[in-house]
């Protein structure tokens, strides 16, 4: 699965790790993340955040 990067703080959201501290499991795709979740480090929105290459 692919893996998104915020583009403020750099934090990279990997699919296989989720975010379980904020609601989201193992498994879960960034697209399928609700769509109030936030980056952890910054509180970005998934507005900012983009692809890995």
């Amino acid at each position: 699965m692919q893996k998104y990067e915020c583009d403020i703080c750099g934090y990279v959201y990997d699919p296989a790790v989720g975010d379980p501290d904020n609601g989201a499991a193992a498994g879960t795709a960034f697209a399928d993340l609700a769509a109030d979740w936030v980056c952890p480090e910054c509180g970005a929105d998934k507005g900012s955040f983009s692809p890995v290459k």
